[in-house]
């Protein structure tokens, strides 16, 4: 699995996962649909994972557990969902969802890389162009050297740090971090809440109208959202619902579900009409959750734009004073004059 994944590659899962999910809601079996995509893969880095997957189901696995057993190459929130499509019998219906997902994902971050360009390229001038006056001035390279990769290279391993610690291959622990840090961040912990409460209720409408016993429904649920958080809070429920307590009145007593999501599904329980309102609410926070994403990718280059500008009328500003200000040359050659 490569370090860092592109839009390029977030395009390449979508396509695949879309793929499969036309092709099993056409007919066919999830070997003879994976047979297809290995002559056929949306790139030929996928002809490998896509073989693997077949050689599990050869075996006798069933799909969501062949998916849990792809490691690295699959995210844990994607495997759970796979999963909950397969027992739930809409495996096709899981797969265009991760398809939406994974385009919206690659669109967003082409958006994002695209914005950025121009502030990377004034930043990088600006790093560049005031030391290497300085190499003019004085004919030594090693302080330009110095100065440029004392600041490049922290923000390289920064960037690179971010990128890898926000992708959702990691384990639990890590991703159970990462959730409490963002969480708090505007827009950003939102907009992850409102994505992992539009899977978890796709998940649930899919599992519970398969006839899945409702503790199991919502243990596997709540894996295919990617939320540790929300996992935490649901695992706590089995002894509850075991001794006659509602999923309505547990989701109501928990802080981590917003009282929106709370009373549609109290609704839904009592109306007996759960698998529409659940469909509802994943429509609703999927919205939202992009839309929230969206107004992200649009800010975020314009911030890093201004902190540019800000630090390059820095770096202009203390060249002027070390040319020109107190205690530079000039102003010692006009004191001795």
């Amino acid at each position: 699995m490569a370090l860092i994944i592109t839009p390029g590659q977030l395009n390449q899962r979508a396509e695949l996962y879309h793929t499969l999910g036309v092709l099993l809601s056409a007919g066919l079996t999830a070997p003879n649909a994976l047979e297809q995509l290995e002559r056929n893969p949306p790139s030929r880095s996928l002809r490998a994972p896509i073989a693997r997957l077949r050689e599990y189901l050869r075996h006798g696995e069933s799909v969501g557990e062949a998916a849990a057993r792809m490691g690295g190459w699959m995210p844990a929130f994607d495997a759970a969902l796979v999963d909950a499509g397969d027992r739930s019998g809409r495996l096709d219906a899981c797969f265009k969802l991760l398809a939406v997902y994974y385009k919206e994902r690659a669109q967003m971050a082409r958006q994002v890389i695209s914005d950025l360009l121009y502030p990377a390229f004034v930043f990088h001038f600006a790093v560049v162009l005031f030391p290497l006056i300085a190499v003019f001035k004085t004919g030594r390279l090693a302080p330009f050297f110095l100065v440029v990769l004392g600041i490049l290279l922290p923000i390289y391993a920064a960037a690179i740090f971010l990128l890898t610690a926000c992708q959702g291959r990691q384990g639990e622990k890590w991703r159970s971090w990462m959730e409490q840090i963002l969480q708090p961040v505007p827009l950003l912990g939102a907009a992850r809440r409102c994505l992992a409460l539009a899977r978890l209720a796709a998940a649930l409408e899919a599992l519970l109208s398969a006839g899945v016993l409702i503790t199991t429904a919502w243990e596997l649920a709540v894996a295919a959202s990617g939320s540790p958080a929300l996992g935490r809070a649901v695992r706590a429920w089995r002894e509850p619902l075991e001794v006659g307590s509602t999923p309505s009145e547990l989701v109501r007593q928990s802080p981590e579900f917003p009282e929106l999501f709370s009373s549609l599904y109290h609704s839904g329980e009592i109306s007996g009409q759960l698998d529409e309102t659940l469909g509802r609410l994943h429509t609703l926070y999927q919205d939202e959750g992009i839309g929230k994403m969206r107004t992200i990718a649009q800010w975020a280059p314009r911030l890093v734009y201004y902190v540019v500008i800000l630090l390059v009328a820095w770096q202009i500003i203390s060249f002027y004073l070390g040319m020109y200000g107190p205690g530079s040359e000039l102003d010692k050659v006009l004191k001795g004059n």
